[in-house]
């Protein structure tokens, strides 16, 4: 790291000429993702941890956005219009293929909550003893101890989950209103779970809890449920590239839950190099301590443990951004012929507001001078809407993943043999060869716009890959092969 911000001596140094030297040394790798959306202390650690690490940026800055969502918890919603609110709730996949170093800045991220939880488990450890030790007591025994009467059970403070049922995790969340992260270092051990004790349930459970909507579980062998007015889980975890498709599987590219999933995908196919940079002696400590501030918000609720967040609101200019972009949003939906890009862009517009709300909060933790937030700003909503437009990029290129593992062998023939830009005749030449007729295969360009195949202009198109997907305009949603 030194050789990146040694700079003359009468040069000022400050924390932003350190970030832009490190941006310039590394090019961010191929990264698209907009790191500057975040505080400086952040995009330090992100871009320090790909200088000495080879963490990928995309993998470190999508892991942050998750711990920081379970962070806020529902200590905060944000409000977009009387009784419209949202939470931070983010369902997040890091897509790689496998040695893609997927798991490192997922655990480095997460690892503040990790401790948190330790904490939180020794201090139920002791207090469970104190309590079995409080019961194994006669009442009189207790009360001449200055005991309380009646003991009750302790119940263990968290964040994280990882392996668990649906009735266990309703259970915990039902001790812990501030909210929850299921943790699940291979997303597809998540999905391939839902129908492991009946058909369906697990899949809608997951479904409603996107949403925050209101959630029951009744529990076996007992008179009493679980009723949780208010849940907030969020979902992080890793993916590798060639089990998109499965992700797809069943109903799950139908019933809307892939649209719930943001997808951190990098650029480079390069497997990372170590080096002989070591990481800042005060790295792990800087992270752990803008994550403990939003940690040390006390959850306040009310008689019936229900929480009761702290409400932000849009300044006057801030509302009108957002809208200008929910506006933009809606034209390409409205332009698009894919039923499945419209759903992704769909719950994009859910996505910017949580985003608003997830910077806004990240900013507020570096800053120990500042107050409670009670606005969310312009700046917030100008980084929110990069980081749609970067997770709409990403969408895309999973969109291609899957669309081209789905293709049957006479597709598969066809696409394989297109140049990787051709004009309408050009297909449909190739095409003939395969025995694939015109109207068959103007259909099949149609239908994959977007997924497979980009508009260049009238009657040229180019064949996209995973990592091509990406700068469509609403105009060439709307255009029909000729």
């Amino acid at each position: 790291m030194e050789d990146i911000i040694s700079e003359p001596m009468e040069k000022n140094i400050t924390p932003d000429s350190v970030i832009s030297a490190l941006i310039t040394h590394t090019k961010l790798s191929d990264s698209d993702f907009p790191v500057h959306v975040f505080p400086a202390r952040m995009q330090r650690i992100i871009l320090e941890l790909h200088a000495t690490c080879g963490f990928p940026i995309d993998y470190t800055a999508s892991a942050m956005l998750a711990a920081i969502s379970v962070a806020i918890g529902n200590i905060h919603h944000i409000e977009v219009k009387r009784n419209w609110q949202e939470s931070a709730i983010v369902y997040i996949a890091i897509v790689g293929r496998p040695g893609d170093c997927k798991s490192h800045p997922l655990t480095f991220v997460m690892r503040p909550l990790v401790n948190a939880d330790w904490k939180n488990n020794q201090e139920f450890l002791k207090k469970h003893c104190e309590y079995q030790q409080a019961v194994a007591m006669s009442r009189k025994e207790r009360i001449n101890a200055g005991l309380d009467e009646f003991p009750k059970e302790p119940k263990r403070m968290r964040y994280l989950v990882s392996d668990v049922t649906q009735e266990g995790l309703s259970a915990i969340h039902f001790h812990n209103p501030r909210g929850l992260c299921l943790w699940v270092d291979e997303l597809s051990a998540w999905f391939k779970n839902f129908t492991r004790y009946n058909t369906g349930s697990e899949e809608q459970f997951w479904l409603s809890a996107f949403n925050g909507s209101t959630t029951m579980s009744d529990r076996k062998n007992s008179q009493n449920s679980i009723f949780i007015k208010n849940p907030f889980i969020s979902v992080v975890g890793t993916i590798q590239r060639r089990l998109l498709t499965e992700l797809a599987n069943g109903e799950r590219a139908a019933n809307g839950f892939i649209d719930r999933i943001l997808f951190a995908m990098t650029k480079s196919n390069g497997k990372p190099r170590w080096n002989e940079e070591d990481v800042s002696e005060n790295l792990d400590n800087d992270w752990e301590r803008i994550l403990s501030r939003l940690l040390s918000v006390q959850c306040s609720v009310n008689d019936e443990n229900e929480p009761m967040p702290f409400i932000i609101r849009f300044t006057p200019d801030a509302k009108l951004k957002l809208y200008e972009w929910q506006h933009e949003n809606a034209g390409r939906c409205d332009n698009e012929m894919s039923d499945s890009i419209v759903s992704f862009f769909c719950k994009l517009e859910i996505y910017v507001i949580r985003f608003c709300l997830i910077i806004r909060m990240a900013r507020w933790a570096v800053d120990e001078d500042s107050s409670n937030p009670d606005t969310i700003e312009v700046e917030d909503v100008d980084g929110a809407t990069e980081l749609a437009e970067y997770f709409r990029n990403n969408a895309l290129s999973v969109l291609t993943c899957i669309s081209e593992e789905k293709l049957n062998e006479l597709h598969r023939s066809v696409y394989d043999n297109l140049n990787d830009e051709f004009s309408t005749a050009d297909g449909i030449r190739v095409a003939e060869r395969f025995g694939m007729k015109e109207h068959t295969f103007k259909m099949f360009l149609t239908r994959n716009l977007n997924t497979l195949f980009r508009r260049v202009r009238q009657g040229w198109y180019k064949k996209l890959s995973c990592y091509s997907a990406n700068n469509v305009t609403p105009a060439d949603d709307a255009n029909i092969p000729n």
